[in-house]
């Protein structure tokens, strides 16, 4: 399929007769050819009305929104060379599968040879054969999710559009969804923009996340970028588990920065270039980086609350007034330690991320 590029300039979305809802606050991202790009937030973060601006659904309060270059805002959707997916799949109940799939095509009154070539080559390609005269209620969950997107893949879009589609599945073809969607989609290199709450479908699905708050984007970046990398608190806050450790600069120098650890202090060389000695940062450090021992070796801490899981044991221990986060994986008999017992806390350099103070970008 012809994939395009997408560029969303300077978009602003406002709701209410006075604009008193800025669902989309001067918004900016460009989408390569091919690129699969996540917008994920949490709920009221405007993901889903950038989604329906891109669509056509809705129309942009001011602002361009770019396809190869062309100016599309003003578009409505059937002008539009992109296709939706859509939480509720849409489906037609009184439909086949068949009809289903071939429905936007015969609204185009292409010729039936052409609407029959086009449906069986999809269905094949979905996995679907042998499904045409089922009805959408004869069909599981996860099928009824392969007739909504072969219903837009049939359409032969130039930008696909999800929205939440695996909300409505239960965890494990949940799983199974996300990579047969990411799988087609580096098939057929078609420019994706996917919906989601979820953070785990974002970082198994994307190229690049668009991390929203507010109307407003907070960054932008591969999935690890994202997580290691995290440009405010929000983001490294939404994005997983997150210890933020109150710190302050006690020097600079050499490439890196010196901060105040507990009572202690770690040089960091990657530190941002314009902190300032005594000036206050966050140090962001997640759960599974933070090394546990008895032995003595690090900062002592106080054990408030142990979960064991299976394959992770996690805690909660208070260490000079501030708690930290663990994580042990494949715990074993030695790594599980009772409530108010005393462990001792490592922090390897190479995990810390440094925020100032107020969260960086954060406003």
């Amino acid at each position: 399929m012809d994939s395009a590029s997408l560029v969303l300039e300077n978009i602003v979305k406002v709701f209410g007769p006075r604009g008193q809802v800025r669902a989309v606050d001067n918004l900016n991202l460009k989408i390569e050819p091919g690129e699969f790009v996540t917008l994920l937030g949490p709920s009221g973060c405007g993901k889903t009305t950038t989604l329906r601006l891109i669509a056509g659904f809705e129309f942009p309060t001011s602002g361009r929104i770019r396809l190869d270059g062309n100016p599309v805002e003003g578009l409505p959707p059937n002008k539009r060379p992109m296709a939706m997916v859509f939480q509720s799949y849409a489906l037609f109940p009184h439909m086949t599968v068949y009809g289903n799939v071939a429905y936007g095509l015969e609204v185009r009154k292409l010729p039936k040879r052409e609407i029959g070539k086009r449906v069986e080559k999809v269905m094949e390609l979905m996995d679907l054969s042998g499904m045409e005269d089922r009805k959408p209620h004869q069909l599981s969950g996860g099928q009824q999710q392969r007739v909504a997107l072969a219903r837009a893949l049939v359409m032969e879009p130039r930008v696909l559009l999800f929205d939440e589609p695996l909300s409505n599945l239960d965890a494990k073809l949940r799983e199974q969804m996300r990579l047969e969607i990411r799988g087609l989609q580096q098939r057929l290199g078609i420019t994706t923009v996917y919906v989601t709450h979820d953070q785990a479908e974002a970082m198994s699905l994307s190229d690049r996340i668009a991390v929203m708050n507010e109307g407003r984007l907070e960054q932008i970046g591969s999935p690890t970028e994202i997580y290691r990398r995290p440009a405010t608190s929000f983001v490294a806050d939404f994005i997983g588990r997150a210890n933020f450790i109150k710190s302050r600069v006690l020097e600079t120098g050499g490439g890196g920065a010196t901060y105040q650890l507990f009572d202690g202090r770690i040089t960091l060389t990657d530190s941002p270039s314009n902190v300032e000695p005594n000036s206050e940062a966050v140090l962001v450090i997640r759960p599974e980086a933070v090394r546990l021992n008895t032995q003595g070796s690090g900062f002592a801490g106080k054990v408030e609350q142990g979960v064991y899981l299976g394959a992770t044991m996690e805690y909660e221990i208070e260490v000079q007034g501030q708690r930290v986060s663990a994580v042990v994986y494949d715990p074993q008999e030695e790594d599980v330690f009772p409530t108010g017992s005393t462990v001792y806390l490592e922090f390897p350099a190479g995990s810390f991320h440094v925020l100032p103070a107020k969260g960086g970008a954060d406003r």
